[in-house]
């Protein structure tokens, strides 16, 4: 087998590996999150800290991740990340209530720096291939994380370990993903040696004054918002619709599940095309088709809006993360809009479910809460035209 060859093959399982472990510590939290309260006697809003940390990370440092990035040897950042990463999973897990925090402080640290690098990386190993492969990163990140919430408890189970190994399960994961990054760094170091590195242009430029970026930043905020509020909240309004526990839990899978296929696909459509304003609409169409389907219907036709929302936020998600690549000439450009657009957007999106739920509380009724859900597809929709538009960030 040639050189080349296990380049690409070992660069493909990091960008699995890698796109895998950026979701599945944070998801993997939730159903195992009572027991953590219990033996550690934490309230309710400490409890909620061990996923809130990590996203207050992303929202904080993502910028400057990415100015850190851009002067680093990129398989070095990627190792720096998941090194993080490790740490973090096993100070979670195997320490004292400080070492709790900390760790998860770590862990929103060592993700924060993967999410802003992976786009990068992939650009650079795959310039050729850049839609296929954001597709394969795409599906592996929502895959695991569905799978990480879906049988955290069972792993704890299995391993007679409870919630802690639940979540260890994920260092073994980290591991792997180590591994694979110091393979790749080592199999290609000749052949990538003058590509590895992130140099900044001699026209270099402000990612805060680019418009472009502004339009990439906002749309990826907005899109992350709707997901968010649906995810944290709708199983609370089809209870009030009249669903059980059981059914809702089947709503978000097949939310989840609709998402996949549609982010593997769409960013290989996407590269082929130079205006991805259609695909913008679609994004548009089918989630405020979605929307309105769960407000007039409720959950009578339930199943129907939640692959219409699934189908709609993979969409969604997979054209914000290949933005970065279509929409900037070089890797310098890819790093500083990752940056800044997951900065902007984790702010965005951290906003949506309290105003979602403060509406609710004030009217008594879902009815403004949806309200609210709609105005924001439709600003997603106008911001999201401007961002597909065939220009880049480094030029607009």
């Amino acid at each position: 087998m040639s050189n080349k060859v296990k380049i690409s093959i070992l660069s493909i399982v990091v960008v699995i590996l890698v796109g895998g472990g950026l979701r599945s510590p944070i998801t993997s939290v939730s159903p195992v999150l009572s027991e953590i309260i219990a033996v550690f006697n934490l309230n309710n809003f400490e409890g909620s800290l061990l996923t809130s940390i990590p996203l207050i990370v992303f929202a904080s440092c993502s910028v400057l991740v990415s100015k850190i990035a851009i002067k680093s040897n990129i398989h070095y950042t990627l190792i720096y990340s998941l090194l993080f990463l490790i740490i973090g999973l096993y100070l979670r897990v195997y320490g004292n209530i400080t070492m709790l925090y900390i760790g998860s402080l770590l862990i929103g640290l060592g993700i924060c720096i993967g999410n802003v690098t992976t786009p990068a990386y992939i650009k650079n190993i795959f310039p050729e291939k850049i839609g296929l492969v954001t597709g394969i990163f795409s599906v592996a990140m929502n895959l695991v994380a569905a799978l990480a919430s879906g049988f955290s408890i069972a792993i704890g189970k299995w391993t007679n370990m409870q919630w802690k190994g639940s979540l260890s399960i994920w260092i073994v994961w980290a591991i792997l993903a180590l591994i694979a990054v110091s393979a790749d760094t080592l199999i290609g170091k000749k052949k990538t040696k003058n590509k590895t590195t992130i140099e900044a242009p001699t026209n270099s430029f402000n990612v805060f004054r680019s418009k472009q970026a502004w339009y990439i930043s906002i749309f990826m905020g907005i899109q992350s918002l709707v997901y968010y509020c649906l995810v944290a909240l709708l199983p609370i309004v089809l209870l009030d619709y009249g669903m059980v526990k059981e059914q809702t839990g089947l709503v978000l899978l097949v939310i989840q599940l609709s998402m996949l296929p549609v982010m593997f696909i769409s960013p290989i459509i996407a590269t082929k095309i130079q205006d991805q304003k259609w695909m913008v609409y679609s994004v548009g169409f089918l989630m405020f088709t979605g929307i309105t389907v769960l407000f007039f219907f409720k959950a009578q036709f339930i199943y129907l809006a939640a692959v219409l929302i699934g189908a709609s936020s993979g969409l969604a998600f997979s054209l914000s993360i290949l933005f970065f690549s279509l929409k900037s000439k070089t890797m310098h450009g890819t790093i500083k809009i990752s940056g800044k657009a997951q900065s902007v957007g984790y702010l965005i999106a951290a906003f949506g479910p309290p105003i979602f739920g403060v509406l609710h509380d004030w009217d008594s009724s879902w009815q403004s809460s949806f309200y609210f859900l709609i105005v924001m597809i439709i600003i997603m929709t106008v911001f999201g035209r401007k961002a597909a538009k065939p220009r880049y960030i480094e030029e607009h």
